[in-house]
Order: structure tokens, then sequence, then C-alpha cells
């Protein structure tokens, strides 16, 4: 889905292009709107690796995790010793 525009309407705005700029700029013209795609996804990609690199390196909610699963562990703990001794008193 390349913004609702149809294979006709692509080739009318290549023709326009074409008699703007000449065959000659074209390929040069491509080559910048290629560089121009990979600044943009090189820059996403840097962006996606320092939040990611922020959210790895964040003691704060690592430790608030780790307590979390502590008392969740001691909780699983102390309703197992609680069923194991209602089933000895059965």
């Amino acid at each position: 889905m390349f913004l609702f525009i149809s294979g006709a309407e692509l080739v009318f705005i290549f023709f326009i292009v074409l008699l703007v700029f000449g065959a000659d700029k074209i390929p040069s013209i491509a080559k910048t709107l290629a560089k121009g795609v990979t600044q943009v996804r090189n820059a996403t990609n840097e962006i996606k690796s320092e939040i990611q690199k922020s959210v790895d390196s964040n003691d704060t909610v690592g430790g608030v995790g780790k307590d979390i699963k502590k008392q969740v562990d001691k909780v699983k703990e102390d309703f197992d010793e609680l069923t194991d001794s209602i089933k000895r008193d059965l």
C-alpha cells in the first residue's frame, strides 16, 4: 500500500519527472533519495538501540522487578507450605 497510488499513477508521475528533470538527472536524483532513506533508517535504528540500552541499563526498574519476583516466590513458598500442612491433616 504505497499511499494509495496505483500503477498507472506511478507511471504518470515518472513521466512528469522525466519531462521536468530529463533522463540525465534521474539517476542522481534516485541516488540522493536512496541516501536520504538510508540515513533516516540508520537514525531510527540508532534511536531504537539507545532506547533499548537505556531500558536495559536502568537498574531501578530491574531492582523493582527483582523485588517483586522475590515477593512472588515467597508467597508461592508460603502457599505450598499451607497446602502441605492441609494435606497432612487430611
